[in-house]
């Protein structure tokens, strides 16, 4: 799978919400200055292209949805930036994350909780 840039993530983020959306349903849901028809009808089909995206007439226009869940996405991209960043390494990963996002105690206990119950005796 492919790694999407950054305003493609974005479209795919609104189509993943919405999951079923027209171009014009696209740019209603980014932020502003909203970008012109023809760059996100562009988008689309380069996402449609690489296989993102499926694309449905009807009349004169077409319905986009996804082909990739988020689900997916998520864990390749994840997979992805722990191989890049923390030498494929998990618990390097949790460690960074863990200092550098400041958890409070209810969120490390929690993470003790989920890593406890993935245990098998």
């Amino acid at each position: 799978m492919q790694k999407l840039g950054k305003r493609e993530e974005q479209i795919m983020q609104v189509i993943w919400q919405l999951q079923n959306a027209f171009v014009k349903d696209i740019i209603e849901e980014l932020p502003e200055p909203k970008p012109h028809y023809n760059t996100i009808a562009t988008m689309v089909k380069i996402l449609t292209d690489k296989g993102f995206l499926r694309a449905e007439k009807i009349g004169n226009t077409y319905r986009y949805a996804p082909l990739i869940a988020l689900a997916d996405y998520r864990k390749q991209d994840v997979a992805g930036i722990k191989q890049k960043y923390f030498g494929n390494s998990l618990s390097n990963m949790i460690t960074h994350f863990a200092k550098e996002e400041n958890l409070s105690n209810e969120e490390l206990d929690e993470l003790i909780r989920i890593i406890n119950s993935q245990k098998t005796d």
